[in-house]
């Protein structure tokens, strides 16, 4: 059974992190004080749990953001559909097509075959996405799909990432699936997370939270150089 949590965030931010079966997968439901408006970030294999924590909380969903295209990640997005039919589904622009095939969403090679309801809108490297009261710039870092994006909330302090499979707290996401890169993982997280302020919050999709600087000096896979800021 889905577990349900409210992590409280910086500057008004919270996040509503449910964590599905079978996989761990943390999906996320994000709003701040005062609006009813959230987004969902990966909803998972347990869509009843994700709008059970909507609706208790009094929230109403604008949009679907995928970090990725695999199976764990998108297994909710029918599901929310259904029950909000207008609600626009986003992913970055080269992990799309895994919405509708599932050799490429690995569900099949799971033995679990299913798609997802295609993109609404593809995502591009560097864009800034403003919806639900929220501002998030999108980053592309390949490396565990082609295509991972991972979102950045740049109106608060500290940042908040939702990084999906890229960054976990003493660990990485997998890279032998068949579109992985483990260098170009490793030059990601390196060159496009390692670099913001080391008091970045990393919400992951797979176990607890963690921060950039706690990442940068322990991580054990991709260790980082010295600790400090080198963005605002």
């Amino acid at each position: 059974m889905a577990q349900t949590e409210t992590l409280p965030l910086p500057d008004g931010l919270h996040a509503a992190r449910i964590e599905s079966l079978p996989f761990g997968e943390n999906t996320y439901v994000v709003f701040r004080t005062g609006l009813a408006d959230c987004v969902v970030v990966d909803p998972g294999f347990e869509p009843a749990a994700i709008v059970a924590a909507i609706d208790a909380r009094g929230l109403e969903p604008r949009a679907i953001l995928l970090t990725h295209g695999h199976s764990d990640h998108i297994a909710g997005n029918a599901a929310l559909r259904e029950r909000w039919p207008s609600l626009p589904i986003l992913i970055g622009r080269l992990d799309a097509p895994k919405l509708t095939d599932p050799e490429l969403n690995l569900s099949a090679p799971f033995g679990l075959p299913f798609t997802s309801p295609p993109a609404d809108r593809l995502l591009d490297d560097g864009e800034v996405l403003e919806v639900a009261g929220l501002a998030l710039e999108v980053r592309l870092i390949p490396g565990h799909s082609r295509g991972h994006v991972v979102f950045i909330v740049r109106d608060c302090r500290p940042s908040v990432v939702l990084g999906g499979d890229v960054l976990f707290q003493g660990s990485v996401g997998r890279s032998d699936f068949p579109d992985g890169d483990p260098a170009a993982l490793a030059a990601g997280i390196r060159g496009r997370l390692y670099t913001l302020p080391d008091d970045t919050l990393v919400l992951p999709g797979h176990g607890p939270p963690t921060t950039v600087g706690h990442e940068r000096l322990h991580n054990p896979f991709v260790p980082g150089r010295s600790a400090g800021a080198t963005e605002d």
